[in-house]
Order: structure tokens, then sequence, then C-alpha cells
């Protein structure tokens, strides 16, 4: 199926707005929509309109204005011959979603909601991305992730709101999934739930592992799924800040403390956290002396998560890594056949993977990280394609060829794999020894 793409409205859409409200229209026969055509048409002209497209046609839009401090719905539709595919429609309604609210949060809204006639598909949507349904009108509101006081501080500090669904995008990895979903998510997005069952909410986790093996991934997707504000502080950049690394890292804490919720994300921390000691005391003491009490300080605030992320797990000071300081010390590692099944199955075309044996490619690709074989998987369609335009032109519709199996296995064979013998031994070894769940 060709891709939906969400962009901004655009005058001559009109035409598509009106195709699109019509078809809205029979769903809701028992109840007339709240706002008439004319209102949606002028909404979309003088306050903010987004769209999405397949084929150049309008197959959804999400219409919106300021009223009363909070953001109106005015009207948000997505074509049933979308919606129906578990996948495009899901991408459509939340991505259609996402963009008008990026549009509506620097004009100083809290809240964003619509009214919707009982029986509509509209409300399913809203509700799938974060819209919380009230009754009798099936009146729906998402309180928006980052208000207006807030917006300012989190650009300083070089934070932004993720898409939603991050979570569900992350392939595979069911059991570390899994852990971070009942030690993180739960208990930070449940406060009551996890007090019932005696359970304090973390305040801050170490992911280590191999290079590529999805850190990074898993703290933004931990983000996407709490609905929190994502700042990533990156040590190399701290070193230009005036007074060193030391002051950068106080400042920078200093002004995420002012935001509600956030969370926090170090890559590489060992950058800035590593072993003490020597005579003399090596450079990065002071720096590390400096982020060990950030931390302690960070902790005694309620709403923020700090994920701090290394590939060198025994280069980190002791004090760093004891109780108090990180709630738990996790490990990721490369994928097991399971999970490489599935970011297979993600990468490779939906019309071609009925030809292809995964089974194979899953057994070829043992020892490689997530992005191993994704680059595996992008490399064997860049060479289809260019093999396809050697050849004389087709049409797009007349084509009938496709990947092979031997294309992705000749694919791999280019593919130098990230992570050595010896490192998957000593991350082994660190499992043993140094993980805390």
């Amino acid at each position: 199926m060709t891709r939906t793409r969400i962009r901004d409205f655009h005058d001559d859409d009109l035409d598509g707005i009106i195709r699109l409200f019509e078809a809205a229209v029979p769903e809701s026969e028992a109840a007339p929509p709240l706002y008439p055509l004319s209102e949606v048409l002028a909404a979309c002209q003088r306050n903010q309109a987004v769209v999405a497209v397949r084929d150049e046609e309008i197959v959804g839009a999400a219409v919106g204005r300021a009223a009363h401090g909070q953001g109106v719905l005015v009207f948000f539709h997505v074509l049933e011959a979308v919606r129906a595919d578990p996948e495009q429609g899901t991408r459509a309604e939340a991505g259609l979603l996402d963009a008008l609210e990026r549009r509506l949060m620097p004009l100083g809204l809290g809240k964003l909601s619509m009214l919707i006639p009982a029986g509509t598909s509209a409300c399913d949507g809203l509700v799938a991305n974060g819209f919380e349904a009230r009754s009798g009108l099936k009146y729906v509101e998402r309180h928006l992730p980052v208000q207006r006081r807030e917006l300012d501080r989190l650009k300083t500090v070089g934070g932004r709101i993720l898409p939603r669904h991050l979570w569900d995008g992350v392939s595979g990895m069911q059991e570390e999934k899994d852990m971070l979903e009942d030690r993180l998510v739960v208990p930070l997005a449940e406060p009551d739930l996890a007090d019932h069952f005696g359970v304090v909410p973390p305040r801050a986790v170490m992911l280590f592992g191999p290079p590529g093996t999805g850190k990074t991934t898993f703290a933004k997707a931990v983000a996407s799924r709490l609905d929190w504000p994502f700042v990533e502080v990156f040590p190399s950049r701290l070193s230009g800040e005036p007074g060193g690394v030391a002051a950068g890292l106080r400042t920078t804490f200093e002004q995420i403390n002012e935001l509600e919720h956030a969370v926090v994300f170090i890559d590489e921390v060992e950058e800035i956290a590593s072993k003490r000691g020597g005579e003399p005391p090596s450079p990065t003491q002071g720096v590390t002396n400096e982020l060990l009490k950030q931390v302690a300080e960070f902790r005694d605030r309620e709403g923020r998560l700090l994920i701090c992320a290394t590939n060198f797990v025994r280069a980190l000071d002791a004090a760093f890594l004891r109780h108090g300081r990180f709630d738990y010390v996790i490990p990721i590692g490369l994928p097991d056949a399971t999970a490489r099944e599935a970011i297979w199955s993600r990468y490779i075309p939906e019309h071609t993977i009925a030809g292809v044996d995964l089974d194979v490619l899953v057994d070829a690709s043992d020892g490689l990280t997530p992005a191993d074989i994704e680059y595996a998987a992008r490399r064997a369609s860049q060479e289809a394609l260019a093999s396809s335009l050697r050849q004389q032109h087709v049409d797009i519709a007349s084509r009938s060829d496709v990947l092979s199996t031997d294309d992705y296995l000749e694919a791999l064979r280019a593919t130098r794999a990230t992570v050595s013998e010896e490192t998957a031994r000593e991350f082994g070894e660190d499992v043993e020894t140094i993980a805390r769940l």
C-alpha cells in the first residue's frame, strides 16, 4: 500500500476537505456533525489544519482552533479505506493529531478536546491517541504534554515531544520491553497502582550493552509511552559551556527541574562518570563528582526519570552504580531469534516478504545488532532499486520483480557485525556481575 504522509493544509485542498466531510457524514446520520461544513472550511483557512495524503488524494484531516484557553478539534476524520489497515490507519490518525498539537502548543493551550456525535469512528481514533472519553456526548480531551509556560524551557534544554506509538514500533526485544514496562512505565504512569503494591516509582536507571543494541531507541520509547518530554543531554556539548562540563551539567539540570515532567537521557555516560582515583586525580574527577550530586538531587523530585546508557559499563565509577542512585541497571543485549524475525519483518517490503525465507535470514543474522540488520535490509533494497533502474524503464504498476532471500543474504555478507565475539562474551559476564533488575 502507498505510504500516507502528513502535511499542512493548502488552499487548494478545499475540494479534498469537502469530499472528506461528505464521507464522514453518513457515519453520523443519527446525529449531524457538531460543526457544519462552512465552519470546517473557514477553520481550515483561518486557524490550524493538517491533512493526510496518499497518492495525491486527501484521505484524512485534523482541523483545530483556539477557544477559551483550550484547543478545540473542529473536524477529525480518516477515510475507512485507510482506517481499515491496522498499520496505515494508526499512523495516519496519530500523525494528524501529533502535527496539529505541535501547531496549537505555542498558542498557550493546556487542553485539546472535541465534541463528537455518538457512534462515529473518530472517537475510537482519539481515545487510541491519549484522549479520555467523557459520558453523554462522547466528549474527549487530552492534556498536552507541554504547556506554553514550559515550552521555552523545553527548547532551552533541547527537549522535544516524541511521536506516539514509538513503543509499538520497537521490533521484537519482547523480554526487554516487558521488563521496562513492569519496572519503569507502569509505576510512573500509574502511581496509585504502584502505591497499592508498595512499589516506589523509579527515578534513575542505567541501560548497558554493546553498541547498536537499541538503548537510545528504548529510552525514546519509554518517553513516548509515558507521554513525557524527552530531553537528551550530550556530554560532548557541555564542554563548550561557560565554566566547563561540570558547570554545564549543573545549569542543564537546574533548567530541567523547572519542567513538570521529563525523561532525561544521557548516552555514553562513561564520558562524564568514569572511575575516579589516581595521583594526580583524573581531569574528569570533578565532572563525575558533579554528576553524582545532580543525580542525588534529581531523585528528590517526582514526575521525571533519568535514563543513562553506556557501552562500557566496566568503565563507570563504582559509586555511580551503587544502590540509592540507580534503581535498576538493565542489560540490553543482542536480539534473539524471535526479535531478529520481527526486525526483518519490519524492514522487508510487505509485497516481498511472502517470498522470502525468514528462517534463513534469522539464522544468518545471529550475532548482529538491530542496527546491523536494518542496514542489511536497507542495503538489499537499495541494490535492488539500483539494479531495476539500470534495466529498461517499466511502469511501477507493471513491475513484477521483488527482492529474494539471496538478495538479503548477499547484503548480509557485506554487513560488518558491530559486536565482536569478545565484546559479546564480556557483556555476558557483566550481566552476571553488574546487572540489577
